[in-house]
């Protein structure tokens, strides 16, 4: 069964972490290659933001925090790789149609062979640059189990939910003091 990663948005979050945010349900790669020749100091913060976890959307060239494990068809599958083509020529210097395509066949495999999980899992991404390559790390979101006798809507009876990740335990460290700035005079 061929599986791709389509984007998914849980809540506007997207609209405001990101230049561009994809659409819900766009087909979607790494997006690492938007980022090879850049130099992350000079990126604005909205840039920084989706080299470190944006998903590319390859219709909207947008980005997404997350990515569902979807069933395709392998007409689906063409489709994404003659679109991510075409964007690779219009949008990212490939040289011709030929050439876009492999490069759009090998980012579409590198999608599929991320979607290693039942369907409906959810894909999320950690980029960082090490001694001068972006360096990316995958994990997947599950749902927990629902307690014995629930149903599915009040399974968890919070306001929030939360979900069991799987993969490298990525922390990221917020300097909250930094944040602010006072006026000692």
């Amino acid at each position: 069964m061929l599986k791709l990663p389509r984007t998914i948005r849980l809540d506007p979050s997207d609209t405001f972490v990101f230049a561009r945010a994809a659409e819900p349900g766009e087909w979607a790669v790494s997006g690492a290659f938007v980022f090879w020749d850049r130099d992350p100091a000079t990126m604005e913060t909205k840039e920084r933001t989706a080299l470190r976890s944006g998903l590319l959307g390859i219709d909207s060239l947008g980005w997404s925090t997350l990515a569902i494990v979807t069933e395709a068809t392998d007409d689906e599958r063409r489709t994404a790789v003659e679109r991510l083509a075409q964007q690779l020529v219009d949008h990212f210097g490939a040289p011709d149609l030929a050439a876009a395509r492999a490069a759009a066949e090998e980012e579409v495999a590198f999608a599929a062979s991320l979607c290693n999980h039942p369907p409906q899992t959810l894909l999320a991404v950690h980029r960082a640059v090490e001694d001068g390559e972006v360096r990316e790390r995958f994990r997947t979101l599950k749902p927990r189990p629902a307690a014995p006798g629930s149903d599915r809507i009040h399974a968890h009876a919070r306001a929030f939910t939360f979900h069991d990740v799987e993969g490298d335990d990525v922390t990221e460290e917020v300097d909250l003091r930094g944040f602010i700035k006072t006026d000692r005079t």
